[in-house]
């Protein structure tokens, strides 16, 4: 097997079961090392410490498949851990979709699945999660019984793997028309092969839940609202209105059928296509107030990189949404960016109430369900962070 030999002293992480080897890590290495393939990895005084995915073209080198020298990578495997993955979840009550494999914490990097109703959705991130497409396809459909597999491997960081966007039916058919799926008795619709992610943000389930049991007879605000799930869940919990705001017309036009399609009454509901940030300064200009806001931004900070940059753009939206906030109202803030940490959230969130002249109280914190779970050695999973707040 082609190897990989750590530097003194930086096997450290591997032997806490982190997944990653970054490049810099590497003294040398043996084989003819293809990207996608399988290589040993050992520390520099000889001692076993993982077989990981080669990738050749990014910072992060290997990705521990295994750290048990003698299990084998292949097809089985790859069933065994789908397997796996599946059986530890359990799909909520009248619901059909789900989060089934979640990359690393699954001891699959590279590998997300996400199902919808009977249409499994994969995305193939890392050059070696690449190479196994047939093989992960074909394990999907013996595993689950579902037969149609959609990929969608276009996010950005498969540039980093020097692969290029693949998106395509590997298994089945799937229409290119939108699918309804079923969350919580609410009926969502979902564009699979152009929707966000994998069409959904299926992380944010239990948070429209907690939406929909705070909404009753609240005014509420839904910035960044997509296809307005969030907007859907207050209004079943019975807001008194809810102003749902995003720069995009394509999804919004779905927020307005998702409301129709529940039969919710659309004079609560009114829609801005517009620059959040923009939108929120002509309503505090305007003295618009108030009972519920929801920030969930799209990733401002994908490495810790972006940290600082992030910052001022987290702090500057939460900053307009504690004045837009009537006293005794409610915050609910979220960062997905992996570079930013809970407590850099939670200081971030603090100096905008500050900047903002009002006190306010963490009264949870969010994240998503138990279909995404985190490796207790891979805190690079936790990207979902959130807060409820109230202002006092």
């Amino acid at each position: 097997m082609d190897k990989l030999i750590l530097k003194a002293g930086r096997e450290k992480s591997l032997l806490r079961r982190h997944p990653w080897v970054f490049s810099g890590a590497v003294d040398k290495s043996s084989g003819k090392l293809e990207s996608g393939g399988t290589v040993a990895v050992f520390a520099n005084d000889g001692r076993f410490l993982a077989q990981a995915g080669y990738s050749p073209k990014s910072q992060i080198v290997g990705r521990a498949w295994t750290f048990d020298e003698k299990e084998k990578i292949d097809a089985a495997f790859f069933a065994r851990r789908i397997a796996a993955a599946a059986a530890r979840r359990t799909m909520p009550s009248d619901t059909d979709s789900m989060r089934l494999v979640h990359a690393e914490s699954d001891g699959l990097p590279g590998v997300v699945v996400d199902r919808y109703g009977d249409v499994l959705v994969v995305q193939l991130l890392t050059a070696a999660a690449d190479a196994w497409r047939e093989v992960i396809a074909d394990a999907l459909v013996k595993v689950t019984g579902v037969g149609n597999v959609l990929e969608r491997s276009d996010a950005d960081v498969r540039e980093l793997e020097g692969l290029p966007q693949q998106i395509g039916v590997l298994r089945g058919t799937v229409p290119k028309t939108p699918l309804t799926i079923r969350e919580n008795g609410i009926a969502l619709q979902v564009d699979l092969w152009q929707g966000h992610k994998t069409g959904f943000y299926l992380d944010q389930r239990d948070s429209r839940a907690l939406v929909r049991s705070l909404s009753q007879g609240r005014d509420a605000m839904n910035c960044f609202c997509y296809t307005g799930g969030m907007s859907v869940a207050a209004l079943a919990g019975g807001a008194a209105s809810v102003l749902s705001i995003d720069s995009s017309g394509p999804a919004l036009e779905i927020a307005r059928h998702n409301v129709a399609a529940n039969g919710l009454a659309a004079d609560r509901a009114e829609w801005m296509e517009a620059d959040v940030f923009a939108a929120l300064r002509q309503l505090r200009d305007r003295g618009r107030s108030f009972d519920l806001i929801l920030l969930d931004p799209p990733k401002f900070a994908p490495t810790a990189h972006h940290a600082e940059k992030a910052a001022r753009a987290y702090k500057d939206i939460n900053l307009l949404g504690f004045k837009l906030l009537r006293p005794g109202g409610l915050l609910m803030t979220w960062s997905c960016s992996g570079g930013i940490s809970s407590d850099l959230f939670q200081k971030i969130v603090a100096g905008a109430a500050l900047d903002a002249g009002v006190d306010a109280q963490i009264l949870a914190r969010l994240g998503p369900g138990s279909d995404h779970p985190v490796s207790v050695h891979f805190p690079e999973g936790d990207y979902l962070k959130g807060l409820l707040l109230r202002r006092v």
